[in-house]
């Protein structure tokens, strides 16, 4: 199989030695996205922006790869502080609908950039 890069200018920029996504066959894996800003690169304040912002970025990840959120069938989300956890879940359930993806939530010691979190994913398209 052959894999096809995924790019968009919707969602910020690789910061490193990565693809935003990579698809395969009908399975697109979405690199980890921060709160990171788009248009100004620059990390957006606060933990309930930086959750919005995470999963606007890998919503536009996965509409460049010709799907959407409801595709996603596997999410990971990682927590500086595990007590924003709570908050992830509320703001999550404004971008996914039943039946959710599979999900696992990690607290970690620090992210790049400072980001209080981080979240990839992987989507099936069709």
């Amino acid at each position: 199989m052959t894999r096809q890069i995924i790019k968009t200018d919707k969602a910020p920029q690789a910061i490193g030695t990565y693809s935003q996504a990579v698809r395969v066959g009908d399975t697109v894996y979405l690199s980890g996205q921060i709160g990171l800003d788009p248009a100004s690169m620059q990390m957006v304040d606060g933990i309930e922006n930086q959750v919005h912002r995470v999963f606007k970025n890998l919503q536009a990840v996965a509409e460049a790869a010709g799907g959407s959120l409801a595709g996603v069938v596997k999410l990971n989300v990682f927590l500086t502080d595990l007590g924003n956890f709570a908050r992830v879940n509320e703001i999550m359930a404004q971008y996914f609908t039943e039946p959710y993806p599979a999900r696992a939530a990690v607290g970690i010691a620090s992210l790049p950039r400072g980001a209080l979190v981080e979240a990839d994913a992987v989507m099936v398209l069709g």
